[in-house]
Order: C-alpha cells, then sequence, then structure tokens
C-alpha cells in the first residue's frame, strides 16, 4: 500500500510541476526575474549556457532537498516528491531544450502532429519578451489551434 502512494505522490508531484512551470514562467520568469530569463527570448550571446539556466538550478536544488529530507531526516514522502521533481525536471530539459531549441541535435526531424504543434506554440511565444503577451503552455497542454498538418 506504501508503495501504491508513493508512486502517487510521484505522479501528482510531476503533474503539479506543470502548474509550477507555467506560474513560474508567467509571474517569476516574465515577472521581477526577467534579466535571468530575457536571454532565452533575444539570443545575443555567443556561448552554450544561458542566465535562464538558473531556473534549473533552483529546482535541481528543491528536488536534492527533498531527497534530503527523506535520507536523513525521515520525512518518507521527500523522496517520491524529489524524484517527481526531478523527472519532470528531465522530461521538461528533453522536450524544451532538445526537442524544441534543439541545444543538442537530437529529434530534428519528425512527422508527428503533437511535437509540430508543441512546436508551433512555443515559437508563437518567443515572440513575447514582456510579462502580457507571454502565455506560455506547457509541455503537455498545447491548445488545439497549433495542430495544423
Amino acid at each position: 500500500m506504501k508503495i501504491l502512494l508513493w508512486i502517487l505522490v510521484l505522479i501528482t508531484t510531476f503533474g503539479f510541476m506543470e502548474f509550477m512551470a507555467w506560474f513560474t514562467h508567467k509571474y517569476i520568469m516574465h515577472g521581477f526575474l526577467c534579466y535571468l530569463h530575457k536571454d532565452h527570448h533575444i539570443k545575443n550571446h555567443k556561448h552554450w549556457f544561458e542566465r535562464n539556466d538558473t531556473f534549473f538550478v533552483f529546482y535541481a536544488v528543491v528536488s536534492i532537498t527533498f531527497v534530503y529530507l527523506w535520507r536523513y531526516h525521515e520525512f518518507w514522502l521527500g523522496l517520491p516528491i524529489g524524484v517527481g521533481i526531478f523527472a519532470y525536471g528531465l522530461t521538461y530539459f528533453f522536450v524544451h531544450d532538445i526537442f524544441i531549441h534543439r541545444r543538442f541535435k537530437f529529434f530534428s526531424n519528425t512527422n508527428n502532429i503533437y511535437a509540430k504543434g508543441l512546436r508551433r506554440a512555443h515559437h508563437i511565444h518567443h515572440k513575447h519578451t514582456k510579462k502580457e503577451g507571454s502565455e506560455n503552455f506547457g509541455m503537455l497542454v498545447v491548445p488545439l489551434k497549433y495542430f495544423k498538418k
């Protein structure tokens, strides 16, 4: 029974991270920490690392903290929460950085209608650098209007 609850917490955490990514992007990245996120929208640098990558580091620290609480303070929920955050971060990295932005040259050519819609929605989002009009959709939920053949 405990393993079932562990899996439920992990899946719930993963789903909650989709909301956190949307919230963080809209109100923090396009809000008071826009100076860290701006280089993600405007490529005026020649190096691979972006200031925007700082947000990955923040969520990694949060994930590690939950695993630490599980290991050293017997907080049993710490492990599924930490793993859920890590799993979302890894998924986000593959979808956003590798697939959409092609920071690595994998999965460049695809004919999948969902993948094309996801890329299209994200590229339209990148036209906006201010909070207004910067609505970003998550990795899992993309409006149907972006799915054209």
